[in-house]
């Protein structure tokens, strides 16, 4: 005897787990993507930044998306909303009118809310092709934020020549920071 259809509603009681192909939630699984946050550097600098402290704003161009609360800003240095686990990208645009072996961009993480770390930078090289040449480079990690008083980030840029802008935008994304919330601690 073949099944044409199975009852669940009238076989199972409690939740059918979303992996399993129910649509309930139950213990053990997350609710998804809760927070997806991003900021901008909205005005150009020239030479070095730790942290990059100001001319900072959240993404407001018509059509942005987020999800859940936003990321705190001060002078730099970024809180995070609520606990989990953490991707932040740091995508940073330069030009230099020149060459430079590096523009170099840094995500720095605190646990004691003092004493911050690198945990990962990335690197431009700009080779003077023309006037005004650009570069841009990607940071990307993972950060683990069990108490959000003490867990923050800040962004930093080093440069070989003085000269490099880092580059910045109000109404685009050029240098910018992205936060998105992937789960639980």
């Amino acid at each position: 005897m073949a099944l044409s259809k199975i009852d669940v509603a009238n076989m199972l009681t409690g939740a059918t787990p979303v992996a399993n192909g129910g649509t309930a939630l139950t213990s053990g699984f997350a609710n998804g993507v809760t927070i997806a946050d991003q900021w901008r550097l909205t005005t150009t600098f020239t030479n070095a930044a730790d942290p990059i402290a100001s001319n900072l704003e959240r993404v407001d161009t018509t059509g942005q998306g987020t999800i859940g609360s936003a990321m705190t800003e001060s002078s730099g240095i970024f809180t995070f909303p609520s606990t989990g686990i953490y991707k932040i990208e740091f995508i940073i645009q330069c030009m230099l009118n020149g060459d430079t072996r590096f523009h170099k961009g840094q995500i720095l993480v605190t646990t004691d809310n003092s004493s911050y770390n690198s945990v990962t930078s990335s690197r431009a090289f700009i080779a003077n092709l023309s006037n005004n040449t650009f570069g841009s480079c990607i940071a990307t990690t993972y950060f683990d934020v069990t108490n959000t008083s003490n867990c923050k980030v800040k962004f930093s840029i080093s440069v070989e020549d003085s000269s490099t802008s880092t580059l910045g935008s109000s109404s685009e994304n050029e240098t910018s920071f992205t936060f998105t919330r992937l789960g639980d601690t």
